[in-house]
C-alpha cells in the first residue's frame, strides 16, 4: 500500500545555502526506496479551513517500510540537519488507503461498534 511522507515546513525569509544543498541531494536519498515528490514547496494553494502557515512537501513511497527505511537511512540522516538547522517543521509518515477504499464502509463499521459497544 502506498505510504507518504508529509511535511509542513515553515521556511525563513531567506533560503540558507545549506537548505539548497539539501534540496540538491535529497532525490538521491529517495531513489533507492522508490520515493518521489508529489508536492514540493508553496504551490498555488487555497486554504479553505483553518490556517496553513507553512510550505507543503509530500513524497510518495511504495510502502510504509520504504518510507521508514528512507527516513532512517544513513544517506538521508546525513543531510537532514542541513534543513532542520534552518527550517522548523512537522514531518509524518503515513499509510495511504487501499485501492477501492470507501469511507461509507468505515462509517458503518464505526456505527456498528458504537451500537454494540
Amino acid at each position: 500500500m502506498t505510504a507518504y511522507a508529509i511535511a509542513n515546513l515553515r521556511p525563513q525569509a531567506r533560503v540558507h545555502d545549506e537548505v539548497l544543498t539539501y534540496m540538491e541531494r535529497i532525490q538521491a536519498t529517495l531513489d533507492p526506496f522508490g520515493g518521489r515528490f508529489l508536492v514540493h514547496g508553496v504551490p498555488e494553494r487555497d486554504v479553505r479551513e483553518g490556517e496553513w502557515p507553512g510550505a507543503v512537501v509530500m513524497i510518495g513511497f511504495p510502502s510504509m517500510k520504504d518510507a521508514r527505511d528512507w527516513y532512517d537511512s544513513e544517506a538521508y540522516q546525513e543531510i537532514v540537519p542541513l534543513r532542520t538547522r534552518h527550517i522548523p517543521g512537522d514531518i509524518l509518515l503515513i499509510d495511504g488507503v487501499a485501492p477501492g477504499y470507501d469511507p461509507a464502509t468505515t462509517a458503518a463499521a464505526i456505527r456498528a461498534a458504537q451500537r454494540d459497544g
